[in-house]
């Protein structure tokens, strides 16, 4: 995607620059190249807006979109005229959207996930609430064992649950993807990009009923990627630790920190590094100055205020009352706070 502004992996271009008149058409051909030849129709052609923000993967491709609400035909022109051969997944993140593809048919709504193919015609209609429609797409390699032989057709425009185990993990990660990847390093990046992957490959396996084809590999990384998830969700309880999330999971203790040999820290580290972390947060919120220390270091998982203490100078190099003192210090909503407290 040729953009006109980005950070890192991400690009942006948008019809802000493009003479009002001529932003459909603009739109159009822009979807035309990065994804795939369609019809546009929209009754806000005089005030039509769009944005898109592409994350650009080693195996795939994560791009949010915001546009005026419109319609979209493929037909077997369009796909005569150029075929990809890609699948997408398709988040929506506000508004409605109805998909038509093959048998199915998928009326959507925020939070809701489908896939389609370039490779069939397809109709989609962005519905008009008054609002910008929001929307993810992430581009799928064909190597992923579901989509080999085309037997992922049969999920065509078929609604994929989408609030619970993979799904829910991969609905987070299509969101936040954008903003994650702009502090991300390229073995970061592609790290990144092979837990979407293998978050997706789970999901359709799962619907498929042929999770059994997925390498040992994928079933690893999604089970890493739901244990990091359940760490983050609990970093607030004191009894957080490798035995009770082994637990959990049904995995024995051995099992998990073998799933860790391949990650930078052991499990332990991991739990301890994103409690200090949100200990870090808390401490730089001027919302929380009236907090004690020892209650954020307790929200946090922390029930003994020294041992947090020493935790925090080893990996910041300051004790925390002096790392809050002088972040606070730093801000100007807290300086103007502090002197009308006075």
């Amino acid at each position: 995607m040729s953009g006109q502004g980005g950070a890192g992996p991400v690009v942006t271009v948008g019809t802000d620059s493009v003479p009002a008149p001529e932003r459909l058409g603009w739109w159009s051909e822009m979807v035309d190249h990065e994804v795939m030849p369609v019809a546009v129709h929209s009754a806000h052609t005089a005030v039509f807006r769009g944005r898109a923000e592409a994350v650009e993967l080693p195996h795939s491709q994560v791009t949010a979109f915001d546009f005026s609400p419109m319609a979209a035909r493929r037909s077997p022109v369009h796909i005569r005229r150029h075929d990809p051969e890609n699948y997408y997944l398709l988040l929506v993140r506000d508004s409605s959207v109805r998909l038509e593809q093959a048998r199915g048919v998928a009326c959507l709504q925020a939070g809701d996930m489908a896939l389609f193919s370039t490779s069939h015609p397809l109709a989609c209609e962005f519905l008009d609430h008054g609002r910008q429609t929001r929307l993810t797409l992430m581009r799928l390699p064909r190597p992923v064992p579901p989509l080999a032989g085309g037997q992922a057709d049969r999920l065509l425009a078929e609604p994929l649950p989408p609030r619970a185990g993979s799904a829910a993990l991969l609905g987070l990660y299509l969101a936040q993807l954008p903003q994650t990847a702009r502090t991300c390093g390229p073995a970061e990046l592609a790290r990144l990009g092979a837990i979407g992957v293998d978050l997706a490959a789970t999901l359709l396996a799962a619907r498929l009923g042929v999770q059994d084809t997925l390498p040992a590999e994928t079933r690893n990384a999604v089970l890493l990627a739901r244990i990091n998830a359940f760490i983050d969700h609990h970093l607030g309880d004191p009894e957080l630790c490798p035995a009770a999330i082994a637990a959990h999971h049904h995995v024995s203790v051995r099992t998990l920190h073998l799933l860790f040999q391949s990650e930078p820290e052991t499990v332990s580290a991991w739990i301890r590094r994103r409690r200090l972390e949100r200990c870090h947060a808390d401490l730089t919120d001027p919302r929380l100055r009236r907090r004690s220390i020892s209650a954020i270091a307790a929200r946090w998982g922390f029930l003994r205020p020294a041992d947090f203490s020493r935790a925090f100078r080893a990996a910041y190099g300051v004790a925390p009352r002096e790392f809050r003192r002088a972040a606070l210090r730093s801000l100007p909503d807290a300086r103007r706070a502090a002197r009308s407290d006075k």
